[in-house]
């Protein structure tokens, strides 16, 4: 069993399901002492400074960082994702690790949503429903109109919104790109559009805070190779469901770091999120089939 690709492919994925649970989880602690965009320049300074070494050390030759043929739709997807994370980021401040985290997993909905007019889908009845519901989930996670709403759980929904336009631009890049010119122009490009950002809310760094932020960057890195290990042995439709293992990660690191469990009602949102989510993709399984 251990050498059978959809097990290794699945491993991976889990594996870097954490490793992305755990950068959200030293972010939202590094949000009590630095604006969410210094973690987010950060984090993209120091996974571009890895994908340097690494192409370094694997003696990757310069040119191969120029051979892109869609150069604004690479710097397009850089700056969504910097959007999704610091978004992410920023909500991480004021909400619980997990509820935000549900929150983003309606990203997979609004692809679906997006499909039709930007990727030209046929998106039918039984996916709008889907989405639909889903949306119903994050409603009731987020709760409009109740006592206990702030402002800050549209954050993580932007990022989930982030998250879908840089899942379809990853989508109509994968044709034509390779992974690993991808991966450059997306940390360079983070790196870049992060420094001008940054400028308006920058702080004095010291050893300690230097370290974390190295840190996240590491663990952001290692996660970019896990999903690409995961995906070079197994289809990303089969490795989607295992996204909602994050769940599981972040309310454990939230448990630890900071004493936060998730209420009934996030509880209860997710499982409707997750729920469409699982039905989307049961439905594209079966067009594809």
């Amino acid at each position: 069993m251990a050498n059978n690709p959809a097990f290794i492919g699945i491993a991976f994925f889990i594996l870097a399901n954490f490793l992305t649970a755990a950068v959200d989880a030293v972010s939202k602690y590094l949000t009590g002492e630095m604006h969410a965009l210094q973690i987010v320049w950060g984090y993209f300074v120091a996974i571009a400074f890895f994908v340097l070494a690494a192409a370094v050390i694997t003696r990757i030759p310069l040119r191969t960082f120029h051979e892109t043929r869609r150069k604004p739709l690479q710097i397009l997807r850089a700056a969504s994702l910097v959007f999704t994370i610091g978004t992410l980021f920023a909500g991480l401040k004021y909400i619980p690790l997990a509820d935000a985290t549900a929150i983003t997993f309606s990203a997979p909905l609004i692809i679906t949503a997006l499909s039709a007019p930007l990727l030209g889908e046929h998106v039918g009845p039984h996916r709008w429903g889907a989405v639909v519901v889903g949306m119903a989930g994050v409603l009731i996670i987020i709760q409009p109109g109740g006592d206990v709403m702030h402002w800050s759980v549209l954050l993580p929904l932007a990022a989930a919104v982030g998250f879908a336009a840089f899942q379809i631009i990853t989508r109509q890049l994968a044709d034509t790109e390779t992974t690993f010119v991808t991966l450059f122009y997306t940390s360079a490009g983070g790196a870049v559009i992060s420094s001008f950002l940054v400028w308006f809310f920058w702080m004095p760094l010291d050893i300690r805070q230097s370290v974390y932020l190295a840190g996240i960057g590491a663990l952001g890195a290692g996660a970019h190779f896990c999903f690409i290990r995961a995906f070079a042995v197994a289809e990303a439709s089969f490795l989607a469901p295992f996204n909602y293992v994050k769940l599981i990660w972040v309310t454990g690191l939230g448990y630890l770091m900071f004493g936060d469990l998730p209420a009934p009602h996030v509880m209860l949102g997710s499982a409707v999120i997750i729920a469409s989510g699982l039905y989307v993709l049961m439905r594209e399984r079966r067009r594809a089939g």
